[in-house]
């Protein structure tokens, strides 16, 4: 018989609710849904990168974003499936968040759904990326799967990453994952046409990487501190990040405005970050959680001019 959790939920977007959580707010069933469904990282992904494209002023090819989402949402989904199968096996749920169990109860169609992706993303890498960018990225993709190794791996494997684990913090390692997904494709093709936006463009994705970095610290320290009154705990770092933000802003405004509307977006992400800390004991946790990923889509505002 296959194993279950505990008290499962029985709705999409249901919560373990509390009598204190009765009081606030909780996110929309839209919101719900999509972050549930592992939907939120792959829409942050295919929103950064064609915003990357847009402030260099490149076309990228349409099988760009739609291999990152792709690959993006498989990734995402197996590892919401993994973390459920070592907590089982563990017989420790206390790390398990509501999207875990939204993921083990619907895990048979979103297994296969999640394979399919991961096919129909290989099958775009072997026969529509050119060879040169397949080599070039092969590189990330390696990076990868080793941090996917680690993390999910047996633990004689895990204790061999044991130093690279104390070098690299897990919010760092995804952040320069992702944050090198979504700008490369437009950087390196920046550089291949010598565009003068190449060194904005590199210091938006620098940006951006550290806006990744606070988005998986918070949430990560938002789901510690689920149970606990204190003080707010990313503001100062979301603060400054945005300070640094507009003044990279103001410094490209003159030469090189599209980089500069990028990094403001960036800059606003971060804003609403630290505001998210501040409200977030007036929010549920999947509300928390939602908003962490929705605050990233800032850079749409540009796309839909």
């Amino acid at each position: 018989m296959p194993q279950t959790l505990p008290n499962p939920l029985v709705q999409t977007g249901a919560t373990d609710r509390t009598g204190a959580e009765d009081s606030k707010f909780d996110a929309p069933v839209l919101l719900r849904f999509w972050h549930l469904t592992s939907l939120d990282a792959p829409t942050v992904a295919a929103v950064w990168s064609l915003g990357f494209a847009w402030a260099a002023g490149i076309r990228l090819p349409v099988w760009i974003p739609i291999l990152l989402a792709l690959a993006g949402w498989a990734v995402y989904i197996f590892d919401r499936l993994f973390d459920v199968r070592a907590a089982l096996r563990e017989a420790d749920q206390s790390g398990l968040r509501e999207r875990h169990r939204f993921h083990h109860r619907h895990r048979r169609v979103l297994g296969p759904m999640a394979f399919a992706a991961a096919c129909a993303a290989g099958w775009i890498v072997f026969t529509l990326m050119p060879w040169a960018a397949r080599e070039r990225n092969s590189i990330l993709g390696l990076a990868a799967l080793a941090y996917f190794a680690r993390v999910h791996g047996p633990r004689t494997l895990l204790r061999g990453f044991a130093g690279f684990s104390r070098l690299m913090k897990k919010e760092m390692v995804v952040g320069l994952l992702f944050t090198a997904a979504c700008a490369l494709p437009t950087i390196s093709r920046a550089a291949l046409q010598k565009s003068p936006a190449l060194w904005p463009m590199c210091g938006a994705g620098v940006m951006f990487a550290m806006l990744a970095w606070i988005n998986c610290h918070a949430i990560d320290r938002w789901e510690v501190a689920e149970q606990e009154a204190g003080e707010p705990l990313i503001l100062m770092p979301a603060w400054v990040l945005a300070f640094v933000g507009m003044m990279l802003a103001a410094i490209l405004a003159a030469n090189q405005p599209r980089p500069a509307a990028l990094v403001v977006t960036g800059a606003v992400s971060a804003l609403l970050l630290a505001l998210l800390d501040g409200f977030r004991r007036r929010l549920t946790p999947l509300a928390v959680r939602a908003c962490a990923d929705l605050v990233l889509l800032a850079p749409m505002v540009l796309l839909l001019r």
